[in-house]
């Protein structure tokens, strides 16, 4: 079974810099956060060895939450060969982000 990747200061730019990746940022607090948080663990059993799926914990990653300009949660980044190719913000649907993903790759 495929689990997301989480995502530090240290290993972000490592991860995002080849394919598709998406990264959620989220927080353990947020209710929209944990109400998504089932359809990015299926997506990344669904996308494993096409994209990589991410999450970064608002709370724990600062630092990465200012370099992103990140302002509400749940945030989705979506990644191309290291470059924010769009975003979504608020909870989301899987088919949203399956139909993203699939134009990424």
């Amino acid at each position: 079974m495929s689990k997301y990747i989480e995502l530090t200061q240290d290993t972000i730019d490592e991860t995002v810099k080849e394919g598709v990746a998406l990264v959620d940022f989220w927080a353990p607090w947020c209710g929209p956060c944990r109400m998504i948080a089932p359809v990015i663990e299926q997506l990344a059993q669904d996308f494993e060895g096409k994209a990589k799926i991410c999450k970064v914990n608002t709370e724990e990653e600062q630092d990465l939450t200012v370099k992103y300009g990140i302002r509400s949660i749940p945030t989705i980044l979506f990644f191309k060969n290291g470059e924010i190719v769009d975003q979504l913000i608020g909870a989301t649907s899987k088919a949203a982000l399956e139909d993203k993903l699939n134009s990424l790759l």
